[in-house]
């Protein structure tokens, strides 16, 4: 029988040099694992969410009045020169920032000896509890490591077992090991300052970080049987029959105090493997299983390494999208908790000291990794992110105020925990001020998905205040009393016209404008929220005409010769469609303004300006970004065409998302790296999910972009606004079944899917009416409480 929330691989952690990218991880929101399954040579990575490295933040300069002076550089169409104004001011003042990043906490390496070589191996995830199994087999002897993160016990347990002969293993607790020639210096620092210590089956583990603090770990060893002997700081078990690990971690403390403490919880923490494994499953479970979600009907349990050949044919077969999408959740709760730091790039599974952008990147990257969500049932996680960002407020204000002379917040597009201030000084970032505004977009949709009035009037609207009030002090007005933009970058494109002519691949050649059309839409998106969520809730009413006047600058949006939506809104600067982000489609996707209903020629222009998006420049996140403006644009086959080729191009064999494809097949852009980057897992998840339903506070629809090969399957507890909803369909038999459960006073309008030519609407304190926009729209007024049942007849 086919274990649905299991993925399994055949082969072991093969990436070279670097097996920690190849590794099955487990995690417990602020704790991870890293497993590499290696059978004479286990190496476990472990993480935790605080624990960071080799930042710097330095004051920045008063650099003001550089706005005014950047702009009369651009009104005499000096771009270029505009473009670096500000970056190079920074730079003259001798500036040094540097974001931290994430440091390995310890590796726990385990060997042991082969006596007839393996067969039959095999490591799995268990989505469902959190466990990590690698299995195989010597001659008549079976083995199995099992590892999982408790989240009752808050700590990591490992247990060593065979069916029939004794054991041996050694175990020993040292750095990460490092690839990377420049951290040679940065781990002899750290080596230096290593303290290790056994004792009576405990193995003591401490290092100074370069904050003055130290972190490190205690592991206790329980071996059953069989004779112990310690040497070279390892621990080594023979002739036993079981071995049993508990291991508890600190960070930011002193060894003096954490070691004894941590001792003495690991010796009261009673029982073996299976009971610390039965208090943890069901706070793992409950988390996983918030929704739920069933594409193939198939019985046949396939590997990793089978899925994925079979994508390489040229589709995702069903089976691989349905475990992404689960996957990617599991990941996700592992990854994060309410009270840790945010989802990041490497979730908490980084194998090295400086990974390639694992900071916070706010102009696209922690968007995605937060978008699903809402839908999945997953909001409990999302307080993480706004304390994140307003843990720095102080920083934001400064930035707005000694960058640009303004008012309100400005969040730079990356930053690591307590450094909110500028590191990346160059134009593409220091120009961009839409950070703060996208995200105020999860600042309120958390609102509308929790209904939680008490975090509207504390967190959402004086945050949305702050971005607008940086927009009434930047914004200039032209001769017809218009909003202009500028600077204004589109994230991290440069106008055709500005590309170099000699065709050299530059980073960002000139990435400066006038008018980004995303710029306007952020704008708009966050003044509408605000004058909506204040009237909800009847405060800011002395500042409500104002805000209104503030919509009523914003120019429309412009269309181009080719039918496409401009991505820049002034003549100077023309579309260029090779590129990766997706920018200026936020009007559709992730924002709700632009849909079919109601412009459905604007609506078209976007679809143009899509589709001209040229494939050998994408990357694995911005497929699945693509994937969900496809969903959002009602074209399921266009959306899962981008999942088919993400799925052969970014994926690795345990279902990491890779920004890149590394092996030269033209599916996107190319760097020999390949960095991890698990927004692109974030993303599968979200535009799997926008295929099956669309919410916005007015208007849900059923399956709005279902594939033709998704022909039967079923979703159950994903959210709208104000409640539930689970369906069930069979488009060859034209049947329909849908449920929803209203959290809250419930008003709006639904579409259901045309293949069911015939349903039925009903439910006891629901009011059912037909809707102007047309047939297959019903308005829906619902009572807390009640159901709406939708069938087919």
């Amino acid at each position: 029988m086919k274990n649905r929330n299991r993925i399994s691989m055949k082969y072991p952690a093969s990436w070279w040099r670097n097996m920690w990218r190849e590794a099955l991880p487990s995690g417990n929101g602020k704790i991870g694992a890293a497993v590499s399954g290696g059978v004479g040579l286990e190496r476990i990575i472990i993480n935790h969410e605080g624990l960071w490295h080799m930042g710097k933040k330095d004051t920045l300069p008063d650099l003001g009045s550089t706005l005014n002076e950047t702009r009369e550089l651009m009104k005499q169409e000096r771009y270029k020169e505009a473009s670096w104004h500000l970056t190079n001011r920074v730079k003259e003042s001798g500036y040094q920032t540097r974001l931290a990043s994430v440091l390995p906490l310890v590796e726990l390496t385990v060997r042991m000896q082969q006596t007839e070589g393996f067969k039959h191996y095999k490591r799995e995830v268990n989505m469902e509890t959190g466990e990590v199994t690698v299995s195989w087999e010597e001659g008549n002897n079976h083995f199995e490591r099992k590892l999982f993160v408790s989240r009752a016990d808050d700590m990591v347990v490992y247990e060593i077992s065979s069916n029939g002969e004794t054991l041996s293993a050694e175990c020993q607790l040292g750095l990460c090991k490092t690839n990377s020639a420049k951290m040679e210096q940065r781990i002899k620092e750290l080596e230096s300052t290593v303290k290790i210590r056994i004792h009576d089956h405990f193995i003591f583990f401490a290092v100074k970080n370069d904050d003055d603090t130290e972190f490190g770990a205690v592991l206790q060893i329980i071996p059953t049987d069989g004779k112990v002997i310690i040497e070279n700081n390892r621990f080594r078990c023979e002739n036993v029959t079981n071995i049993q690990m508990k291991m508890k971690v600190f960070i930011k403390g002193d060894h003096l105090q954490e070691w004894p403490r941590l001792q003495k919880e690991l010796s009261e923490a009673q029982g073996g493997y299976q009971s610390l494994l039965e208090r943890h499953i069901p706070l793992h479970t409950s988390l996983f299983h918030t929704a739920s979600l069933q594409l193939d009907e198939s019985e046949t349990e396939q590997s990793n390494e089978e899925l994925l050949l079979d994508a390489y044919d040229g589709e995702a077969p069903l089976s691989l999208l349905e475990t992404l999408w689960k996957y990617g959740r599991y990941l996700f709760i592992s990854g994060t908790s309410p009270e840790s730091q945010p989802f990041g790039m490497y979730g908490l599974w980084g194998g090295d000291y400086q990974l390639m952008w694992c900071h916070r990147m706010a102009n696209e990257n922690i968007q995605m990794m937060y978008w699903h969500a809402p839908v999945g049932g997953l909001s409990y996680f999302i307080p993480s992110l706004f304390s994140y960002y307003e843990e720095m407020m102080d920083d934001f204000r400064e930035n707005a105020r000694k960058l640009y002379g303004c008012r309100g917040i400005y969040i730079p597009a990356g930053t690591t925990p307590g450094i909110g201030v500028p590191n990346q000084i160059v134009p593409v970032i220091m120009n961009w001020t839409g950070a703060a505004g996208w995200l105020a977009q999860h600042f309120y949709e958390y609102y509308l998905y929790t209904g939680d009035k008490e975090f509207l009037v504390e967190k959402v609207l004086p945050f949305m205040k702050e971005v607008v009030l940086f927009y009434e002090d930047f914004l200039t007005t032209d001769e017809r009393g218009l909003y202009q933009f500028y600077p204004s970058v589109s994230p991290e494109n440069t106008p055709l016209n500005f590309m170099p002519e000699d065709g050299l691949q530059l980073a960002h050649p000139m990435p400066t404008t006038i008018n980004a059309t995303m710029d306007f839409a952020i704008l708009k998106e966050v003044l509408t929220h605000l004058i909506k969520g204040a009237s909800a809730v009847s405060i800011y009413r002395d500042e409500m005409a104002k805000w209104k006047e503030m919509l009523d600058r914003i120019p429309d949006y412009e269309v181009n010769q080719d039918g496409a939506i401009r991505e820049w809104m002034h003549p100077a600067f023309e579309d260029r469609y090779n590129h990766r982000h997706v920018s200026h489609f936020y009007p559709v996707f992730p924002g709700r303004e632009s849909n079919a209903e109601e412009d459905s020629e604007l609506f078209e222009a976007f679809k143009v300006a899509v589709s001209k998006r040229e494939l050998g420049a994408q990357t694995g996140w911005s497929l699945a970004h693509m994937a969900s403006i496809w969903a959002r644009l009602g074209d399921g086959e266009k959306a899962l065409e981008c999942l088919d080729i993400l799925s052969r191009s970014c994926l690795l064999p345990n279902l990491f998302t890779l920004h890149n494809d590394w092996r030269n097949m033209g599916l996107s852009m190319e760097i020999e790296t390949a960095p991890v980057q698990l927004d692109a897992s974030m993303g599968i998840i979200n535009a799997i999910q926008e295929m099956l339903l669309y919410s916005s506070p007015s208007l849900v629809k059923l399956l709005p972009a279902l594939p033709d090969r998704w022909k039967r399957g079923s979703v159950k507890d994903f959210w709208i606004m104000t409640g539930r909803v689970s369906v069930s369909w069979d488009v060859e038999a034209k049947s329909l079944y849908a449920k929803i459960i209203a959290e809250r006073e419930t008003d709006l309008t639904i579409k259901l899917p045309t293949f069911a030519e015939t349903t039925n609407l009903s439910g006891e304190g629901v009011l059912i009416t037909g809707s102007s926009l047309g047939e297959n729209y019903y308005r829906i007024k619902m009572e807390k409480g009640c159901t709406l049942i939708i069938e087919s007849t």
